[in-house]
């Protein structure tokens, strides 16, 4: 499923400039550890790592 959303972008020429990110989380209720994944202009990649 990951690899069709960027995929999809890709195809309509647009999606050229995306990237797909994975950030780590932790609960801080429960402390286990979660994956939230975005797709981000490449030149966003940077500042989106850089905020929490």
């Amino acid at each position: 499923m990951a690899k069709k959303a960027v995929a999809t972008l890709r195809t309509t020429g647009a999606g050229k400039n995306f990237a797909k990110v994975v950030r780590v989380v932790k609960s801080p209720k429960t402390g286990a550890y979660t994956f939230k994944e975005d797709t981000v202009p490449s030149e966003d990649v940077k500042a989106y790592f850089a905020k929490k």
